[in-house]
């Protein structure tokens, strides 16, 4: 055979007998069901933004896109799972500020946010804002911390679990103001809702995300929003630092990753069309009634962002001491 025949008979062979890959060609994405893990259980902040999402990608890519809740120690138990599963284009983290807090105050984790998964896009940012129980009768920041002052490990904060959001901002506030509250977290805001609902919890550190709904229906006081300026969604709301309680702005905020080593080609499309989702009018409305700042950015972008994001908590889980020993 002459040799030029025969090269191309080996080519034309080992293309035949070569594995594959379904969502390796961006034109055969998806083909079947994609899951979101929201590794929290379901009721949080993080549901308020995934399943608006969840629904809009559906109608989008012509496939079942589907939230499935992981919840347990922060967010890190639903992460690692993420984590573990094929980098076929068929699993994402939809995940938040915590896993960009859990390095600095977890000792051990099962899994690296940068390096176990890739970054696709911001979702939402929200103010973190400070909600009290209505059955006391706390209108102001400075009410809650001369009653704390004078009652010191009286008064409990809830959260969603040890090193997120709500958590370090409660600790956060316990050093500015030299107060003592009791941290009680659970397995998620869910869960930690329906405790102050209940009348069990005195105060939550909370991202609107998830308070917005119960400070509207006036289940949930909210005495100060942890933001530069005030919410549009919600003018009345005086910021901390209106108050006097300057550098202690702490933002919720929500992302979306892949698993690390799916195909560029897929990243890049399911960026594209949450972008184009964050612009239909059932998430733009979802995004309002959460009084959250809608994202975007590219996956190079939010690489960065996270990357910042972690050493900047790195700083306020080190004045804090916050720290888990898993």
């Amino acid at each position: 055979m002459h040799m030029k025949g025969l090269i191309a008979g080996i080519a034309a062979a080992l293309a035949a007998i070569a594995p594959f890959h379904p969502a390796a060609a961006q034109g055969t994405w998806p083909s079947k069901p994609i899951r979101l893990i929201n590794p929290f259980p379901a009721g949080g902040g993080t549901d308020t933004f995934a399943r608006p999402l969840a629904a809009v990608l559906t109608k989008q890519l012509g496939q079942q896109v589907i939230v499935e809740n992981i919840g347990g120690a922060g967010g890190t138990v639903g992460a690692a799972r993420a984590a573990k599963e094929p980098a076929d284009g068929y699993t994402f983290l939809v995940g938040a500020v915590h896993h960009t807090i859990a390095p600095s105050v977890y000792a051990r984790l099962q899994y690296d946010i940068e390096k176990d998964f890739a970054p696709v896009t911001l979702l939402a940012i929200v103010p973190n804002v400070v909600v009290v129980q209505p059955k006391h009768p706390f209108k102001t920041v400075k009410e809650v911390e001369t009653f704390a002052r004078a009652n010191p490990g009286v008064l409990n904060f809830g959260s969603p679990g040890s090193g997120t959001s709500q958590h370090l901002a409660g600790e956060l506030f316990k050093v500015r103001t030299g107060t003592d509250m009791v941290h009680v977290p659970y397995r998620g805001l869910g869960p930690a809702m329906q405790d102050f609902l209940a009348g069990n919890l005195d105060l939550i550190f909370d991202g609107m995300g998830a308070s917005a709904a119960q400070i509207r229906a006036g289940k949930a006081r909210a005495v100060g929003l942890m933001a530069a300026k005030r919410s549009p969604q919600f003018p009345d709301i005086p910021t901390l630092a209106e108050q006097g309680y300057a550098g202690m702005e702490v933002s919720t905020w929500y992302g979306l990753w892949a698993v690390r080593g799916t195909p560029k080609e897929i990243v890049d499309r399911m960026h594209a069309e949450v972008v184009k989702a964050l612009k239909d009018p059932v998430m733009v409305k979802a995004w309002e009634n959460a009084a959250a700042e809608a994202g975007g950015q590219t996956p190079e972008e939010f690489g960065k962002f996270v990357r910042a994001e972690i050493e900047r908590w790195a700083q306020i889980a080190k004045a804090s001491g916050a720290r888990v020993d898993n």
